[in-house]
């Protein structure tokens, strides 16, 4: 956050280290998973009007996260397993909003084919958000 908007330089580096962390689980905790995801978070709003271009790529590395953190049956608490759901619905609400809703569009289709109430939940709260 200290950089603000000036983190467009170095979109395409953090980009690869944001889809790095969320597709390897890093333990019971989470940790790296929450922090990347709480830095992904602050990308967003800090660098908004790039992140239209990155949508197709974050949109499929957070659904993807979505999808392991409800499928996998490791040692992750449930409390962590909630805060990590929780984190990529917000990324995805924000990258909504700075993409002019092309993400609820594009959830549509994802919404009506999982099975999965829980991914279904996330993708309705991102679908509603105003």
């Amino acid at each position: 956050s200290r950089l603000g908007i000036l983190i467009v330089r170095h979109l395409k580096r953090l980009e690869r280290v944001i889809l790095g962390y969320l597709e390897v689980s890093d333990g019971p905790e989470e940790e790296a998973r929450l922090g990347i995801l709480e830095t992904l978070q602050c990308t967003i709003e800090h660098a908004w009007p790039r992140m239209p271009c990155r949508l197709p790529v974050l949109l499929q590395a957070l659904l993807r996260l979505m999808w392991d953190v409800h499928t996998e049956r490791g040692p992750t608490p449930e409390p962590v397993r909630a805060a990590l759901l929780q984190r990529a619905t917000q990324c995805l609400i924000l990258l909504d909003h700075c993409s002019q809703g092309q993400v609820k569009e594009l959830l549509g289709g994802v919404y009506s084919s999982c099975e999965e109430n829980r991914v279904r939940e996330c993708i309705r709260k991102v679908q509603e958000s105003a």
